[in-house]
């Protein structure tokens, strides 16, 4: 029995795009059932348009508050019966009662190792810094702003005269093979938040996530 995915987004979709394409893969235990985005102009509803997934703009422009926009949010996802909630670019901060109705089935995915950088602009901060590696995290989502358990990090080089968009680059790398892996755990079982720790397998992972160095 597959797992039942709905995945949220704001722009272009590409980490869809990688779970989309891993869920296409036989052996593979989830499948997308739906796709939402905040803006109606955003490239990931195509994607999802083209791989013939239910799909929907929810904008939240159209809400007086957070809190009202969120709950029609619930309402959206929930008619997909979703097992895993899955944050790909999805640009709002969510609300603790959002939060809360998906503990430990939503996830999301950082461009930087947390706890380091939390928040926009990641990739700038961490060249200005004069950092020599940055990279990408998934974590469980909890109240606090990319602050839930870290379930498993990417580390990419930034290299001498990088700019943020080359580092971008090398970074959107690792996540479109992070996501659809940690997105599998989840299908599978094998990967769940209790007491605000991210466990595999029944192991508690590190601050730093599963395979840290």
């Amino acid at each position: 029995m597959s797992s039942r995915i709905v995945v949220l987004i704001s722009g272009s979709g590409t980490n869809l795009q990688a779970i989309i394409d891993a869920c296409n893969s036989a052996e593979y235990p989830g499948e997308v059932v739906g796709v939402i985005s905040n803006k109606v102009d955003a490239y990931g509803l195509t994607r999802a348009e083209q791989a013939n997934i239910a799909h929907q703009a929810l904008s939240h422009k159209s809400f007086d508050s957070r809190e009202d926009y969120d709950l029609a949010l619930i309402d959206a996802i929930d008619t997909y019966q979703p097992d895993i909630v899955v944050l790909a670019g999805f640009m709002r901060i969510l609300t603790p009662a959002f939060v809360q109705h998906y503990l430990g089935r939503l996830v999301n995915i950082h461009p930087s190792l947390l706890p380091k950088y939390q928040g926009l602009n990641t990739h700038q901060r961490a060249i200005d810094a004069g950092d020599e590696e940055h990279g990408v995290s998934v974590h469980f989502v909890t109240e606090e702003l990319d602050g839930g358990p870290v379930i498993l990090q990417a580390k990419v080089p930034i290299f001498k005269n990088d700019s943020a968009d080359e580092l971008a680059a090398r970074v959107h790398e690792q996540e479109h093979k992070i996501y659809p892996l940690v997105v599998k755990w989840l299908c599978e079982g094998r990967l769940t938040m209790q007491h605000e720790q991210a466990v595999m397998d029944g192991n508690t992972l590190p601050d730093s996530g599963y395979a840290s160095e």
